[in-house]
């Protein structure tokens, strides 16, 4: 890892090198804070967990042939290098905003309400038509995932598209510190995390720090669609504006729905017009697809690359991830849920075959207004062409009893005190050739019901 010597891992998190110094130049091959992926050459950082103490496992790892062990405490060792610092977490941070400069690689950062993800997953498709991509893997989108992310960096890497999600104010401050993004793409301004924000005027403050380290001759690329966000215009930068209204700067019309196959459109940017193809269920997946092609405009692809590239991306286990077992097509969106993209689902869930399912369960973080938010995804679910609406959890009796309102007396809507309870349940209100919606915030642990209904 370019720089990366033991001294300066030391130095530059304002950390103590200890025990055996005759490796002091020796550069790290890797950093890891998980004692399973050790390997040869890397820097171990002990972090203390909720369950697990990083700290007990440092002895483990240098035989298993770790360098050196990032740690908070004085391990004591005469014959080993340890690096001894106030806050792991802290040095992590520390550590990955030198290594970023080091490498002098263009940056992407993508937040937003909803939509981080397969927007991120979108630019990296289209920005590998013709770079070496590297872009955030799973959930590693906040404090401690963005410097795990960097670490991935190698120096024959071209761009990185890194997802930047937070809760609370101050958060995308410290990330944006570590990436000082060239390119701030943000989706939109939603519901996400009321209890911390407070407003969607909060949410739309604690994102735009973003640009707190935004490069001077960098790029702002915004939903134009999204009412918050076209009224930001940050740090004297003139930001590209995508969306479906013609006075964006790039825009689509012509949009088809094709179920779940995806969505084709037409996308006109001052380059020029084509048509795409996106392969993602959701008309939501075209602001996707036009931030895609903002992203790769400013990066110098041609019309042709940025075609392909939205063309080529895929879905993600848990992100509207579509699973075709013998007995029922699962649509898998239960990484996480907010009243947007939960009415976003139900919409594309309208598309499937057979009786459609929803199985919904709580959305968490949403402030004074969940009730109220809950009962708004309800009365909008008992409008669309669903046959049953399965509510699990004490918030989703609310999603209920909303639905109420507005269904047909012929959709079936049930509530589930647990997940348990639901699944208990779920033989005797599944049929074969359901396709069946799974979505919830995380913590509801929705994937263990996609689990379930797979094997079955």
């Amino acid at each position: 890892m370019k720089n990366l010597t033991l001294k300066n891992i030391a130095a530059c998190c304002g950390g103590a090198l200890k025990g055996d110094l005759s490796s002091a130049d020796f550069e790290v091959t890797a950093i890891t804070t998980d004692s399973r992926t050790v390997t040869d050459g890397c820097l171990f950082a002990a972090i203390r967990g909720e369950r697990v103490d990083g700290h007990q496992f440092a002895d483990q790892v240098m035989e298993n042939g770790a360098a050196c062990v990032l740690s908070e405490v004085d391990l004591g060792w005469k014959n080993r290098p340890f690096i001894q610092t106030d806050s792991t977490l802290g040095a992590l941070k520390a550590i990955a905003e030198f290594y970023l400069k080091q490498l002098n690689i263009p940056v992407v950062g993508v937040t937003g309400s909803v939509g981080k993800t397969s927007t991120k997953e979108m630019i990296a498709s289209v920005l590998g038509e013709k770079y070496r991509v590297l872009k955030t893997e799973g959930n590693f989108n906040n404090e401690l995932g963005l410097p795990l992310t960097v670490f991935r960096l190698r120096e024959g890497d071209e761009i990185a598209v890194l997802e930047m999600g937070i809760s609370h104010f101050g958060e995308m401050h410290r990330l944006a510190k570590i990436a000082r993004p060239d390119t701030c793409v943000m989706t939109n301004i939603g519901w996400a995390h009321l209890e911390n924000l407070g407003t969607r005027d909060g949410i739309l403050r604690a994102k735009s720090e973003i640009f707190d380290y935004l490069r001077e001759d960098g790029h702002v690329i915004l939903n134009g669609d999204d009412d918050k966000l076209r009224t930001v215009r940050p740090n004297g930068h003139d930001p590209v504006r995508f969306g479906l209204d013609p006075s964006n700067d790039v825009y689509a019309d012509a949009i088809v729905p094709h179920g779940f196959d995806g969505t084709s459109c037409t996308i006109h940017t001052d380059e020029g017009s084509f048509d795409a193809t996106i392969r993602i269920p959701g008309k939501h997946m075209v602001y996707n697809a036009l931030a895609g092609a903002a992203v790769g405009l400013t990066y110098g692809l041609s019309i042709d690359e940025i075609r392909r590239g939205i063309g080529n991306c895929r879905t993600l286990a848990g992100r509207f991830n579509i699973i075709r077992t013998g007995r029922f097509t699962i649509v898998d969106d239960c990484y996480n849920a907010n009243p947007a993209s939960m009415k976003a689902s139900l919409e594309v869930l309208q598309s499937g075959s057979g009786r459609k399912v929803a199985i919904l369960g709580d959305m968490g973080e949403l402030g004074a207004d969940e009730v109220r938010l809950h009962e708004e995804v309800g009365e909008a679910a008992g409008a669309m062409k669903i046959d049953a609406l399965l509510c699990v959890g004490p918030l989703s009796e609310n999603i209920a009893a909303g639905a109420k309102k507005t269904a047909p007396e012929q959709m079936e809507i049930r509530c589930f005190a647990s997940r348990e309870d639901l699944m208990i349940h779920l033989r005797e209100v599944l049929k074969d050739g359901d396709t069946i919606l799974i979505k919830a915030s995380h913590f509801m642990q929705f994937n263990r019901i996609v689990d379930t209904l797979r094997e079955a």
